[in-house]
């Protein structure tokens, strides 16, 4: 059977969920806009600096993902592992923020937006690969590759940082932990991040393996 009839034979995406996920979007989407109407408000604000969170910008991708999702329901394997990393990218907001950042200023005032950024969306979003979970397995390798982002936005903050004077978190901060202790803290949390991508895999798997049984084809 030719990978272009599998796609075609995929079953669709319940409309209920597919609804759900334009809804969710749309929220996520306000929420963003909101933060930054607020942040305007302050001399100091700088949407620079605000795209720099790496927050804001997998709820960004939240947005682009639900969108597409409910509106296309796209079902190649290309999209399910960009669907897939997303979902990680949430994950790692949701526990990042819980774990080490709840009780830190982190830009967002308003509690309505920082629930919405930091606490809901990361939990719709794995909601939303159990429940329509891909057809296509992603290999535990292909996952791993889900943290070239997470590479480059760490790359991106440390080398910026010192020309701005500005860190979003204070984890990826070296002024107060040196550069040392800074790279211990990395690897702990690549090694982390690890864990949490092959996590999110085997949970979409276990899903997939529930919705459509053995019928499932390799990404």
């Amino acid at each position: 059977m030719s990978i272009s009839h599998d796609v075609t034979a995929e079953p669709r995406t319940p409309v209920p969920i597919r609804t759900m996920r334009v809804l969710f979007a749309a929220l996520t989407a306000a929420a963003l806009v909101s933060i930054v109407l607020n942040g305007l408000a302050a001399p100091t604000f700088s949407l620079v600096n605000y795209f720099s969170y790496f927050t804001v910008i997998s709820n960004v991708l939240t947005v682009l993902v639900l969108t597409v999702g409910g509106a296309i329901d796209p079902r190649s394997a290309g999209w399910q592992l960009f669907r897939g990393a997303v979902t990680l990218y949430m994950v790692i907001t949701g526990i990042i923020y819980a774990v080490l950042l709840s009780n830190i200023d982190v830009g967002v005032a308003d509690p309505w937006t920082n629930n919405v950024v930091h606490r809901i969306m990361p939990v719709i979003m794995l909601l939303d690969w159990i429940l329509a979970p891909s057809r296509r397995r992603i290999s535990e390798s292909r996952s791993l590759t889900w943290l070239l982002f997470p590479l480059i936005y760490g790359t991106y903050t440390l080398i910026r940082g010192p020309f701005v004077d500005w860190y979003p978190y204070p984890f990826l901060d070296p002024r107060s932990q040196g550069y040392p202790t800074l790279g211990v803290g990395l690897l702990v949390l690549l090694v982390a991040f690890a864990l949490m991508a092959l996590t999110v895999d085997a949970v979409g798997r276990l899903a997939g393996r529930w919705r459509y049984g053995s019928d499932s084809t390799a990404g």
